[in-house]
């Protein structure tokens, strides 16, 4: 008798944007694994009895997206990595318990290690934009990986200094105005914010002063290169993007779901271009 295909979902609200059901179905059928990954479109409201039943629905596992990455801390057993960053975006059932964790920061390190190789040998001063969920991501990678200053900057000091509150004293808050004055001599710039986004303002950044080696990433993924990317190659620095982070915290998931470690190749980063070029 075959056994039925693992079904795994993202969870979110909205949630028909998600690439995720086209990233893990080519690692499904790259893999010849019997599974399937759904997009499931739950309003806040609606969280806990999903969950509830999640197990019945037959899932072993899924993603989480906006606006369910904190709430669902609560309804699992987060790992170490979620519990510092404080949030989730990965659920799996390990014998019976429903645990989470929290994989975009390895997604943005994989992203600078596959584009930038060699980028953490001598991280003295970071700047990362922005102090949402993905900053707290970014800023945790940025320290595991031996960061001795990150510039947090904010447009509201309060968010930028809980920061310094959640990771310690190698967390600078720092004030908007004086963004351009900590790019001076900055060797690694990292955008988490919406600035750049297409439909929203470019990031108001001069990488003139940055070091010559520094590399620069960003966050966001449509348009596939922002302003800033396309001012950072101008300068002749190495770069990071948005997609690379959306492949590489994928990876993680998968292997709890469905037991192998995928690779992120060109042939899936073409997939996904393609499907953003055609949107």
């Amino acid at each position: 008798m075959n056994q039925a295909p693992r079904a795994v979902c993202v969870i979110g609200f909205p949630v028909a944007h998600s690439r995720s059901p086209l990233i893990h179905g080519h690692w499904l059928e790259k893999h010849g694994i019997a599974g399937v990954y759904r997009r499931e479109a739950v309003k806040p409201e609606e969280l806990n009895d999903f969950i509830a039943g999640f197990a019945g629905r037959g899932y072993v596992g899924g993603n989480i997206t906006l606006p369910h990455k904190e709430a669902m801390m609560k309804l699992t057993e987060p790992d170490d990595r979620a519990r510092a960053i404080g949030a989730c975006n990965t659920i799996w059932f390990d014998n019976g318990r429903l645990r989470s964790t929290n994989t975009d920061a390895e997604g943005f390190l994989g992203s600078l290690d596959q584009s930038a190789p060699g980028w953490d040998r001598n991280v003295s001063n970071a700047v990362v934009i922005g102090a949402g969920g993905a900053a707290r991501a970014v800023v945790y990678g940025f320290l595991e990986r031996g960061a001795e200053r990150v510039h947090l900057v904010n447009r509201t000091l309060s968010r930028a200094e809980a920061f310094r509150e959640r990771f310690g004293p190698r967390v600078w808050p720092t004030r908007w105005d004086d963004l351009q004055k900590v790019m001076k001599g900055a060797n690694l710039v990292a955008n988490t914010s919406s600035l750049g986004m297409t439909g929203n303002p470019e990031l108001p950044i001069d990488l003139k002063e940055v070091r010559d080696d520094a590399v620069v990433a960003d966050a966001v993924y449509v348009p596939l290169v922002t302003g800033l990317l396309t001012a950072a190659r101008q300068r002749g620095l190495r770069t990071s993007d948005g997609l690379g982070m959306l492949l590489h915290q994928a990876g993680r998931g998968f292997e709890l779901w469905f037991g192998v470690r995928p690779k992120v190749t060109a042939e899936l980063r073409k997939l996904i271009e393609d499907e953003l070029l055609r949107k």
